[in-house]
């Protein structure tokens, strides 16, 4: 598995029944929308016009993105990312690759010879969706992460780095030089190498390093031939580029985003494509939005998150990044609470990248069930004590509650809710109701006719006596009434009840703080409030 390549991964997911090769001829301009109706991955074979197959929808469910990394549940492919990004694998250089088998340069360059397929009704055009992109900053060293290109020219795109992250430094600093920005984009790479490079790693940090780590070997790059970088030695296809020194300022879009929106009209630097150099068989691979992008992206918040917590010295029982918030905006977060360390957790989540909303629960909560979170807020929280905004923080441009235009680059609001039982509530107040007998009294068993022996009807005198035998029991220890009755079982409930009815007639009878039954004036005995003035 160390050292599975695409194409291995591809043969995987046929192996698994996740993968359909779709072998008859299909116009271009029908992928995205039945890859959007497939819940298996896809590659068209005989695209119409192209001599090569498009793979699209490669980790479009959680199943597959599980399966690309080689792990066992989600929980463990947010511990291989963290492992990747404790314990970073430098990349290793080679000579070449197979990607070097056919290179086009200079006026041999042609985009439109790749099938490159239109996604939405309102894209502005086909739209490079799945490269790896690599970067140098002369001061600042290598960034990777995953961008999208336009195609406006046969040698021409743009590039979408609206979003305040490294790319768009390094550009800025290349653009305040007045030179362009040499770039790699590896196009068919392992979803290992898509997972890294979706991390937005610190300045200094290599995000193919921590590829690495996740894999658990190096990385293999290999050098390019006209720009001085190097690209994924696996890669389908590399585009060796320059972001050129045009500023924010050529119209693109719109394009489907990851909020399940069409995104707006975006300003955007143009970019030169100087070579494009493939495998003589070569794959294009098409990352279909937005799913393809969520599980892409909620890893990364997971261990984000997680660390964040750890750094905080809160001990989390776990963690969901949801769907509904786009994998990207909403966390929920259940925790082992110390007293204030809600408020500690909202503060430390809410610093994690571009997280918008976290609510904070305790370790009782299903964070994946949203009835019980809701619960939670509703049965939990007081607004004017437990719901924290803070103003003016980064966000990202993609939100569209946010304002939207040419050069703005908005901060926006983040909210945290502590849906944690308040210290001072005693934990009784959070008893959930659990049903009596719910362990061996079961309804299947009663359908297929399973019947009850009934127990022994007592008469006056009985009950009389079965009452004190109640009386002598809760002398030594309170009980809940439904345990009082499981211990007389041998009696019909009825007698059991009119046995406690008595107790309550001669006044002998009574209940402790939790609702159990206890002997008036016991030590257990509840004590009746102190009436306060009015």
């Amino acid at each position: 598995m160390q050292h599975e390549t695409f194409r291995q991964f591809l043969d995987r997911l046929r192996e698994h029944g996740e993968l359909i090769d779709m072998k008859q001829p299909v116009d271009i301009r029908h992928i995205a929308t039945l890859v959007d109706q497939s819940d298996k991955a896809l590659m068209f074979h005989n695209v119409i016009g192209y001599s090569m197959p498009v793979m699209s929808g490669m980790i479009r469910t959680k199943e597959r993105a599980i399966m690309s990394l080689g792990a066992k549940d989600f929980r463990d492919v947010e511990d291989k990312l963290a492992n990747g990004i404790a314990n970073p694998i430098k990349p290793k250089m080679l000579n070449t690759s197979p990607t070097m088998e056919v290179v086009m340069q200079g006026e041999d360059v042609d985009l439109f010879k790749i099938p490159i397929p239109m996604s939405s009704v309102f894209d502005g055009g086909p739209m490079i969706t799945g490269g790896v992109v690599i970067a140098r900053d002369p001061e600042l060293g290598l960034n990777s992460g995953i961008y999208r290109f336009i195609v406006k020219e046969k040698n021409l795109t743009g590039i979408d780095i609206v979003t305040p992250n490294n790319m768009r430094l390094f550009a800025q600093r290349a653009l305040e030089r007045n030179e362009p920005l040499p770039i790699s984009i590896s196009i068919g790479t392992h979803p290992i190498e898509i997972a890294g490079s979706g991390y937005r790693a610190p300045l200094g940090v290599d995000e193919m390093a921590i590829a690495g780590g996740i894999r658990g070997a190096a990385v293999e790059l290999a050098p390019c031939k006209t720009i001085d970088l190097p690209y994924i030695a696996d890669a389908e296809i590399v585009l060796e580029a320059e972001i050129l020194p045009t500023g924010w300022t050529w119209p693109e879009g719109r394009f489907g985003e990851f909020t399940r929106l069409m995104g707006g009209l975006h300003w955007n630097p143009l970019v030169r494509i100087k070579a494009i150099c493939m495998r003589k068989d070569a794959i294009y691979y098409s990352l279909h939005m937005p799913w393809e992008n969520t599980w892409l992206a909620a890893p990364t918040r997971y261990a984000a998150i997680r660390q964040a917590l750890r750094t905080a010295g809160v001990t989390v029982k776990d963690i969901n990044v949801t769907l509904g918030g786009c994998a990207f905006w909403h966390a929920v977060i259940s925790i082992k609470k110390q007293p204030g360390e809600a408020k500690n957790a909202l503060l430390a989540a809410l610093s994690v990248m571009d997280l918008k909303h976290v609510v904070v629960v305790d370790d009782d909560i299903d964070v994946n069930d949203p009835m019980d979170v809701e619960w939670a807020i509703a049965t939990r929280v007081q607004g004017d004590k437990d719901i924290i905004v803070i103003p003016n923080s980064r966000a990202k441009p993609l939100d569209p509650s946010l304002p939207q235009g040419a050069g703005i680059v908005p901060t926006g609001a983040k909210v945290g809710i502590d849906a944690t039982i308040p210290e001072g509530i005693p934990k009784e107040h959070y008893e959930r109701i659990t049903y009596a007998y719910a362990e061996t009294a079961k309804v299947d068993d009663y359908v297929k006719g399973k019947s009850d022996k009934p127990g022994k009807a007592a008469v006056k005198k009985e009950i009389v006596d079965l009452a004190d035998k109640i009386l002598a029991l809760i002398e030594k220890e309170p009980l809940y009434y439904t345990d009082i009755a499981e211990r007389f079982a041998q009696f019909e409930f009825r007698s059991v009840a009119q046995a406690l009815g008595h107790l309550h007639a001669t006044e002998r009878l009574w209940q402790d703080p939790r609702g159990k039954m206890c002997v008036r004036g016991s030590k257990f005995a509840a004590k009746l409030p102190e009436k306060r003035g009015s």
